[in-house]
């Protein structure tokens, strides 16, 4: 008698350790659905976030500088430019001092003449830009912007043989088309501006392409990319200044208001810089801009 109590005791403490593993195999598993759905919420949230915040600003910057150089009268779109690039390098520099700037790859990985060409391709980019921005309104702006991405795509495709999706081609052509038809009632034609949005669409690509490149291939980051460029955007940008802006900078009215607004214009300028370090990249996020000019 006493044996067969043994062994039903033995047999109950088997069952409760089988029932006690059996709980703790559905904790981990539901523990386990639960990151997984939580990783795939960020991996999808985060590049939405992204996105969203960059688009918001980047139609922030463009008012901005249209407001800039209509009512505030700023009338010199490449040193707008250039301010806004100088600005931008001093917060890099402020970064680099607080140990916050990303590191450089390997100057043996990039030739020097890669920067160098993009510095020199980013300065005819955004300076033709907001040269156009001022010229145009913000809807012909708007119609020329989209003729910057299937430009990309075009050009990626006769270079490097790169080719997209027919989901991302259906994308582009129902945002594209969109935008056309958001901003088809706010066009004024001018023949110089025309000029000069025509001329901007190739070195904005040009830019895109020569900057995803730097990035998927050699891991460059958007901050690193902007600190080793810049200087030599600004020597470029104060080259193109006595040939797209008219004389009279220096009479300006430097008061509080107009230097706020124009410092404003410059930190908003930033702003998709920083998201570009942490949201997607690719020729659909390329349909926002940087600096409100690419």
């Amino acid at each position: 008698m006493a044996g067969n109590l043994s062994n039903a005791k033995i047999v109950m403490q088997e069952k409760q350790v089988e029932r006690w593993r059996n709980s703790e195999v559905l904790s981990t598993m539901s523990f386990e659905h639960q990151n997984g759905a939580k990783r795939q919420q960020q991996r999808f949230c985060g590049p939405v976030v992204a996105m969203t915040f960059n688009f918001l600003v980047s139609v922030g910057i463009i008012l901005t500088n249209k407001f800039v150089m209509g009512q505030v009268g700023f009338n010199f779109p490449i040193f707008l430019t250039l301010i806004h690039y100088s600005v931008a390098w001093i917060l890099l520099a402020l970064f680099k001092a607080l140990s916050l700037l990303p590191v450089s790859p390997p100057s043996k990985t990039t030739p020097f003449s890669s920067l160098f060409t993009l510095g020199v391709v980013m300065s005819f980019a955004t300076g033709l830009a907001n040269t156009s921005l001022k010229h145009n309104s913000v809807g012909f702006y708007q119609m020329t912007k989209i003729a910057v991405t299937p430009t990309i795509v075009l050009a990626e495709f006769i270079l490097f043989s790169k080719t997209i999706s027919c989901k991302k081609v259906l994308a582009l052509v129902v945002v594209s088309a969109g935008v056309a038809v958001a901003t088809v009632t706010d066009l004024e034609f001018n023949l110089f501006g025309a000029c000069i949005a025509i001329a901007w669409i190739v070195p904005s690509a040009i830019n895109k392409i020569l900057w995803s490149n730097l990035q998927q291939h050699a891991n460059w980051t958007a901050l690193a990319l902007m600190w080793k460029t810049t200087p030599v955007t600004v020597f470029f940008l104060l080259a193109l200044m006595p040939w797209l802006d008219p004389p009279g900078v220096l009479l300006f009215k430097w008061n509080i208001n107009n230097s706020s607004t124009i410092l404003v214009s410059a930190l908003l300028g930033f702003l998709p810089t920083m998201v570009w370090c942490f949201g997607t990249r690719g020729n659909l996020c390329n349909l926002s801009c940087r600096f409100g000019a690419v």
